[in-house]
């Protein structure tokens, strides 16, 4: 059975039907009415860089809210992967995006008034119900989305570059099933529920993957429970969301810095096990 693509499918195009002048940033596009040529594209030079060396395959010409977009296929090689001098733990949350053992801290406080802005002003537009509201809502249904994803482009790059830079691999704890998992309360569910942590753990993925950055995943269990200075385990070591007092030692510290140096640990037992584990068994 066929059916009828809706307004928002893309239209596929190959190399026969759209072709791509890169110094004239204009593309030629076989269309209803006949072939169009030098219609104009804007890029950043980067993109530019990166069609010109890496296009292959087809393009897909997509429309949101009337602007149309050519979406290109681009096959990057993956760079050779260095043997990593030690693992930088990143610690994922909701009130501080990310947290690593370097140091760096992306703090969630200015996304989260962002996501709340825009949850208020859904709801006061769905309640009015106007042709106007709805127009409104469809114009902005997709802004919060950008914001987010735009802000964890941010914070991966600079995760990555860190690694580069200092001979470092990235150990992220394995947050699979984490939303069905936890409990909370409803005032704290859309917040949960809102945690982009899925796509910010992709975008340093195939960030690492390009820069040859190894990548761990480590089991989250404890991180945030144990002392990253002698290793004792107590649920009330961890006395509020930012405090860590470990019970044994006396250790004082952030709560996310504490996470962060545990799952790096976790990630160089990780990766020295896998190493171990390829070593040819001796006769």
């Amino acid at each position: 059975m066929c059916t009828r693509p809706g307004p928002q499918a893309a239209q596929p195009f190959d190399d026969r039907c759209l072709s791509w002048q890169y110094d004239a940033k204009t593309v030629s596009i076989w269309t209803t009415a006949g072939r169009l040529r030098g219609v104009r594209f804007l890029c950043s030079p980067d993109a530019l860089k990166m069609l010109r060396e890496h296009r292959k395959g087809e393009s897909d010409l997509i429309e949101r809210d009337g602007v149309f977009y050519l979406i290109a296929v681009c096959d990057i090689p993956e760079a050779e992967q260095y043997e990593p001098s030690g693992f930088i733990g990143v610690d994922l949350g909701i009130i501080n995006i990310a947290t690593t053992s370097t140091g760096y801290r992306a703090a969630g406080r200015g996304l989260n008034r962002h996501r709340k802005r825009q949850l208020d002003l859904r709801k006061k537009l769905q309640a009015k119900g106007t042709k106007s509201a709805k127009r409104l809502l469809k114009k902005r249904s997709r802004k919060e989305a950008r914001h987010s994803a735009n802000t964890n482009h941010i914070v991966s790059k600079t995760i990555v570059t860190t690694a580069e830079r200092t001979g470092s691999g990235i150990a992220l704890e394995d947050l699979t099933g984490i939303r069905s998992r936890v409990r909370l309360r409803k005032d704290q569910r859309t917040p949960l529920h809102s945690w982009s942590f899925h796509q910010l753990g992709q975008y340093i993925e195939y960030k690492a993957k390009r820069a040859g950055v190894p990548l761990i995943y480590v089991d989250p269990a404890y991180t945030s429970q144990q002392c990253s200075e002698c290793g004792h385990i107590d649920r009330r070591n961890r006395q509020s969301q930012s405090t860590f007092a470990c019970r044994s030692c006396g250790a004082l510290m952030h709560a996310d810095d504490n996470a962060s140096h545990n799952t790096g640990r976790k990630g160089e037992t990780v990766w020295t096990a896998g190493r171990e584990s390829r070593v040819p068994a001796t006769p």
